[in-house]
């Protein structure tokens, strides 16, 4: 991982970003020592972004489950959801 401070990266700002993409490491900007952004490669951040909706849909689920469990419920079996909405 590359620290570069925000004085100097903008007078590199194209080499900053060839190497974002081109190593998929992020360039950490920093001020006065302490990091306060990165670039990063989009198609980096598209996955991160991805993982991250990932992650919140398995912790809604289990969520779900919880609050099933709590509150003594049962799961709709999805033939009923299927037949209620019209789908079978």
């Amino acid at each position: 991982m590359t620290d570069i401070a925000i004085t100097e990266a903008r007078n590199h700002l194209e080499t900053i970003v060839d190497t974002a993409h081109r190593e998929r490491e992020p360039v950490f900007l920093t001020r006065r020592g302490i990091r306060v952004a990165a670039v990063i490669d989009s198609a980096e951040l598209e996955r991160l972004r991805e993982a991250a909706e990932e992650l919140e849909d398995i912790r809604a689920v289990d969520l779900a489950w919880e609050e099933m469990e709590q509150t003594g419920q049962t799961p709709i079996p999805w033939e009923d959801v299927k037949r209620d909405l019209g789908l079978t």
